[in-house]
């Protein structure tokens, strides 16, 4: 299926670009999320005529999230768990927590923007984590799992 993008789209595209994706992407993820169109002859004139504001709302996505990275940026997040004595934990940390408690720091991080690549964390100790709020801003933040106190 041929779609339009309006917003830049990790390892698919820029914005403006047509591009094809399977039928279900772009049915069950792009065009709800509001991250594409069917690339029609008439949704292509509609973008031609909204391209401008459509940009400056990129950017200004853009911008807002290269402040956020630099509020991040160096930040440690203290995760408390249940541990054994050996270090490792009942459970695991997810970037669900780390994601609350990036929240409760004052900084807004949804979970689906914490990138763990190692899975989630089951030791104590500290972990390093990246955030992406945006495509082309990463962050790399401490995460210190301590052993929770009964």
């Amino acid at each position: 299926m041929q779609i339009i993008l309006l917003e830049k789209v990790g390892k698919l595209g820029d914005l403006g670009d047509v591009v094809n994706v399977k039928q279900g992407y772009a049915r069950n993820f792009l065009i709800p999320s509001k991250l594409a169109r069917r690339a029609t002859e008439s949704a292509i004139k509609e973008f031609e005529g909204r391209r401008a504001e459509l940009e400056k709302a990129a950017q200004t996505k853009l911008d807002a999230a290269k402040a956020l990275g630099e509020q991040m940026a160096g930040k440690t997040v203290r995760v408390a768990q249940k541990a054994g004595v050996d270090g490792r934990l009942f459970g695991s940390v997810t970037n669900h927590d780390i994601a609350l408690a990036l929240t409760k720091m004052g900084l807004a991080v949804q979970k689906s923007q914490v990138r763990m690549p190692n899975g989630p964390l089951k030791t104590v100790g500290e972990h390093a984590v990246s955030v992406s709020p945006h495509t082309d801003v990463v962050v790399d933040v401490t995460v210190q799992v301590v052993a929770q106190a009964d």
